[in-house]
């Protein structure tokens, strides 16, 4: 099975929603000075969550952070790139033929969708012989697909206010 590798280098935002240099990490957007996810590692180098404080005991976010977080959802705020990410989740680590297979996508379409998850440093890739094979690093974003995943079925199910929802 043949893999695409990708490149890294997407846009960042300036204060004032200005494109800005290249965003190669959350970090370069500003989220993680914002506290969004915590800076622990496993020696598989995959990013754990930490127990950041409370959302509501932080100080209001800046324009900065505030850019830096929109940039990670308008990232994360593609049906296909969630597929993906799911993917990855459900499989730990899979070639981007396989990815392209299970999404129903051409290869190609599929690598330039995995680069937009590596600007942020969301996923990584390592080459097994001609493939490229790719897996979730962050494992903050496990954790959002899960709690997005049970808000949009709350939502669906109107479970508001009541014992047992996220």
């Amino acid at each position: 099975m043949s893999c695409n590798s990708v490149a890294v280098g997407g846009r960042g935002l300036r204060p004032g929603g200005k494109m800005a240099g290249k965003v190669r990490s959350v970090r370069d957007a500003g989220v993680r000075d914002a506290g969004v996810r915590g800076t622990g590692r496993r020696s598989s180098g995959r990013r754990l969550c930490s127990s950041p404080p409370s959302l509501a005991s932080r100080p209001l976010l800046s324009p900065v952070q505030a850019g830096g977080l929109a940039a990670v959802f308008r990232v994360l705020a593609n049906p296909t790139r969630i597929r993906l990410l799911h993917a990855l989740v459900r499989a730990d680590e899979l070639p981007v033929g396989q990815l392209a297979a299970a999404v129903t996508m051409k290869a190609q379409a599929v690598s330039n969708q995995l680069q937009r998850l590596a600007d942020l440093g969301i996923v990584a890739s390592r080459r097994e012989g001609n493939s490229i094979c790719y897996r979730l690093v962050d494992l903050c974003v496990r954790s959002l697909l899960e709690q997005g995943l049970c808000l949009m079925e709350e939502s669906l199910a109107g479970c508001r206010d009541q014992e047992g929802c996220c």
